[in-house]
């Protein structure tokens, strides 16, 4: 049994998941992001930070999916 209760396999695991809070945390002070520069394609800033948010969001979840699968 190991001291902290978990084994090194465990904390490689929870390691990966914390990659899932990267999302969390860029989306969660919109004070930061609510403008309208820059622009990109005619869109204000914050449309477009956001959607970007759901493009990195997917591929992390891809990514720690992968390395927990496996």
């Amino acid at each position: 049994m190991y001291a902290s209760g978990m084994t090194p396999t465990e904390r490689t695991r929870n390691r990966w998941k914390l990659l899932l809070l990267i999302p969390y945390l860029g989306l969660c002070f919109p004070w930061l992001y609510a403008r309208n520069a820059p622009e990109m394609f005619g869109f204000p800033f914050f449309y477009w930070y956001q959607f970007l948010w759901v493009v990195v969001s997917s591929a992390l979840m891809g990514v720690v999916y992968r390395k927990l699968k496996y």
